[in-house]
């Protein structure tokens, strides 16, 4: 009788933020219920169906005469049904003295009940593992098979892992004169563990031929830049593009766990592609929401799921304006923000675009191996779907050229990925040490300050820039690719040869 209160603690997800959220049950004499607060109508239905019939059927008690009232604050925030499930029976079952109350001070819980009252996997684990690191939270954390494996790969957390309801019981029980009862395999403490394997990438040298282009994909890897390759279908614009990864530098490991952590809150998570810098490669179909993010809870789209990674984009003319436009934020800020009415959801989105197209509509306009059959207006129409402050923002634009069928047979396998993989982390290296990030970040008058030009290499600059009417950021563009390709030289002066390459490198497109 009387009335009783307990309090679980658990978490939500709002973009990479995992707020704490606390069950309060409270459970009072009077006409029999069991209402949930805080939680969608929909879902609140399915919640308590399954919290009552996993009580029921692992042999516990529900309390069926009381008048039961869940609140899960603060009521504001996002609370997918489901990962709640497991403190919401907790709660009942301690405000019933089921269980000790006091004892579950200093845990977090998380975890989908089945009927049967086994423990199914929720949603972004190891993003919330990753923020109670950030914060310097100390708590333990108690999550199902499938969600603390993800959870233990952060440093520094205590993760428990059990596979039904009554193992979570049976570490809270009250005191009693009762022997304790017999441990099970259900509960486990997880071990810390970083995957030791380094992840693998395609290899470049199955590429054969194409020694300009592979010469601009290791210039991108070594500053960071974006890259816009031109050239018809069956070039290999594809096939570079996937093993362009391979050439960045390898992970630390808070990029790998946040890399994770986005993927474990898409559902997404892939042990065994642990510090593997991802490649998102969405359809030119895909929606602004795919691509950017959103949906209610907000969930992140492709441009974050290649945060540390690569954005490849093919075909790039026919994706969706409204897709291309959405990318210029994240393009210069490395995060993109999602508002979804009173709430919003930042997610971050430091991503490499590598795009291409083709040159015309039918994709051979300049082929050696076959003939364009576009008019000038529709080839001009083609090009001109991709807005100038879009292509502005690409530093590297460049052809890849189709090669005849012999060529390629004659041609010696290229250069692998680890070798080109050595001079990108050389010239890298040279750039933090000297600036403190890669040379495509440098931003205004960073870019004047380390560019370091030497007068031929100045008036080189001007000339072309006069010659080929550029604006001043696309100068800036050219300066920072021809800083990188000083880096990779190993020169700390920008001569005009540097330049000389660098100009190359944005005349591809006729319109722009």
């Amino acid at each position: 009788g009387g009335m009783s209160l307990s309090l679980v603690h658990s978490r939500a997800l709002v973009g990479l933020q995992a707020p704490a959220v606390t069950v309060e049950v409270h459970m009072a004499n009077g006409l029999p219920s069991f209402t949930l607060v805080g939680l969608a109508d929909v879902e609140v239905k399915e919640a308590r169906e399954r919290v009552r019939s996993a009580l029921q059927n692992s042999g516990l008690d529900f309390p069926h005469n009381q008048r039961i009232t869940v609140n899960l604050a603060p009521a504001d925030l996002p609370k997918d049904s489901g990962r709640l499930d497991l403190p919401i029976a907790l709660g009942i079952l301690a405000a019933s003295g089921q269980i000790d109350g006091a004892k579950l001070a200093g845990h977090e819980f998380a975890g989908e009940l089945s009927l049967s009252g086994e423990l199914r996997p929720v949603r972004g684990a190891l993003a919330m593992s990753l923020v109670l690191r950030q914060q310097q939270v100390r708590t333990r954390l108690v999550l199902p098979p499938g969600s603390a494996e993800e959870a233990a790969l952060v440093p520094d957390t205590e993760v428990f892992c059990a596979r039904h309801l009554l193992d979570v019981v049976q570490q809270f029980l009250p005191p009693s004169n009762d022997p304790p009862p017999e441990p099970t395999d259900g509960w486990a403490r997880m071990a810390p563990s970083t995957p030791s394997t380094p992840p693998s990438y395609a290899n470049l040298a199955d590429v054969k031929g194409q020694a300009g282009v592979k010469r601009v994909l290791e210039i991108a890897a070594a500053g960071g830049h974006s890259l816009l390759m031109v050239g018809p279908p069956g070039s290999g614009k594809s096939m570079l593009a996937q093993r362009f990864a391979g050439l960045l530098p390898p992970m630390s490991i808070e990029e790998a766990l946040e890399s994770a952590a986005i993927a474990s809150l898409a559902g997404r998570f892939d042990l065994a592609r642990w510090a593997q810098r991802p490649t998102g490669q969405p359809h030119h179909s895909a929606s602004a929401v795919a691509l950017v993010g959103g949906g209610s809870p907000p969930r992140p789209g492709e441009i974050s799921l290649a945060h540390h990674g690569v954005l490849f984009l093919d075909e790039l003319p026919e994706f969706p304006r409204a897709a291309l436009e959405a990318l210029r934020e994240p393009l210069e800020t490395g995060s993109i923000t999602i508002a979804r009415a009173a709430r919003r959801a930042e997610f971050p989105a430091r991503f490499q675009l590598i795009a291409a197209m083709n040159p015309c509509p039918c994709g051979y306009l300049g082929s050696s191996t076959r003939a364009c059959r576009c008019s000038p207006e529709q080839v001009s129409r083609y090009q001109g779907k991709l807005s100038g402050p879009l292509l502005d923002r690409i530093d590297l634009h460049i052809e890849v050229p189709s090669l005849p069928a012999q060529d390629l047979l004659k041609a010696a396998p290229g250069e692998s990925t680890e070798a080109i993989a050595a001079r990108t982390l050389a010239a890298r290296e040279r750039a933090l040490a000297r600036q403190g990030c890669a040379n495509a970040e440098l931003q205004g008058q960073a870019i004047d300050t380390h560019s370091r030009l030497d007068d031929n290499a100045a008036a080189l600059l001007q000339k072309a820039a006069v010659k080929l009417g550029w604006s001043g950021r696309s100068i800036h563009r050219s300066l920072k690719v021809a800083r990188t390709i000083a880096d990779l030289a190993g020169s700390d002066a920008l001569g005009a040869a540097h330049v000389a390459e660098a100009v190359q490198y944005r005349r591809v497109l006729k319109a722009h």
